[in-house]
């Protein structure tokens, strides 16, 4: 999918970030609309069916969690990339967020090269939403082959236990999307065994080890997302 043809909405309710930001994704090609409060947001993104959302989180009239809740409830928007900026760091803010179904957040203040670079980012599970269930997921210098529990890293194929590889397809098929603890307990282990959070923890160890440290991030209280 080309630039031109990516609609992106913006909502903040101070209009120097909105300006700013909205120029540098408008600089690349982007469609980019914007909205001043969590209402606006919600009629805008029903309007427009923008294929990225970035919501503020504090804003008068509906912030943006709730805007967050409304949107993912609404028919056609339910896959819609969703991603909160936001001053607030604390724990709280970002799993409220996550909870809401958002599935990234961006701190700022952010400089502009690096907030686009952010869009891009999120940007990249477009190309895997669609083909999502193929049988061959390709991520960066990552192959991974579902059909025959294939795995070729940089151009080394990989042995993996079964739910090491479950769990690398999973957070592999949509980089840079926070994957909560639960979800990954259920689509990985379903109703197999009793499992806890820790067992969680330590495959994700030993996928460090085997593909890299660097492309397994964990976000603190909420779960963990695969980055190229």
């Amino acid at each position: 999918m080309k630039n031109q043809d990516i609609k992106i909405l913006l909502v903040d309710d101070e209009p120097d970030i909105l300006e700013i930001l909205s120029y540098n994704l408008t600089a690349e090609g982007y469609q980019v609309f914007t909205a001043k409060n969590g209402a606006d947001g919600v009629e805008k993104a029903r309007k427009k069916n923008p294929h990225l959302i970035i919501l503020d989180v504090m804003m008068p009239e509906m912030d943006g969690i709730e805007a967050c809740d409304i949107i993912r409830k609404t028919k056609g928007l339910e896959d819609t990339i969703i991603a909160f900026l936001t001053a607030r760091s604390e724990d709280y803010s970002q799993v409220a967020g996550f909870d809401a179904g958002a599935d990234d957040y961006i701190t700022k203040p952010i400089k502009p090269k690096v907030f686009v670079s952010k869009v891009k980012a999120l940007l990249r599970r477009l190309k895997n939403q669609d083909g999502a269930a193929a049988d061959i997921l390709k991520v960066g210098k990552l192959v991974i082959n579902r059909e025959e529990y294939k795995v070729v890293n940089k151009g080394e194929e990989l042995m993996l236990p079964r739910k090491e590889f479950e769990l690398l397809a999973l957070l592999a098929s949509k980089p840079d999307k926070v994957f909560k603890r639960e979800v990954i307990l259920d689509k990985v282990w379903g109703q197999e065994v009793v499992v806890g959070g820790r067992t969680i923890d330590v495959h994700i160890r030993k996928l460090r080890e085997k593909i890299g440290e660097s492309h397994f991030k964990t976000v603190k209280g909420v779960g963990y997302k695969f980055v190229e």
